[in-house]
């Protein structure tokens, strides 16, 4: 009878979008609410992935975003416009990542004729 070899999970050590924090482990790092992190659920700002009983687990990318949302709600931006907030400079960054891409696209050269058309 053959033995289950143990999964390798040491490839997620790297992976920031990888569901490796328990709620709790996640509101302590963030030094934040079980309750402030539902609230982010809440208003859909992060979608935990849920464990097989049910439990919200955040990768590293949720962390950093919840870590902002406290920065503004500390500095007194109400939860529903911090979560916008967060919002609006995630897509100003990916329109910047776009513009950065397409003008580097721009700026190439033509590639030579080959003559074989």
């Amino acid at each position: 009878m053959e033995q289950a070899q143990p999964e390798n999970h040491t490839g997620n050590l790297d992976d920031e979008d990888y569901p490796s924090y328990s709620m709790g482990a996640a509101a302590s790092a963030l030094g934040v609410t079980q309750a402030f992190l539902r609230a982010l659920d809440t208003a859909r700002l992060l979608t935990p992935h849920r464990s097989e009983g049910g439990h919200r687990r955040y990768s590293r990318y949720q962390l950093r975003i919840a870590a902002r949302v406290r920065e503004l709600v500390d500095q007194g931006t109400a939860l529903d416009a911090a979560c916008r907030i967060i919002i609006l400079e995630d897509q100003l960054a990916e329109a910047q990542r776009i513009n950065t891409a397409l003008q580097h696209d721009h700026d190439q050269p033509p590639e030579p004729a080959t003559g074989n058309d």
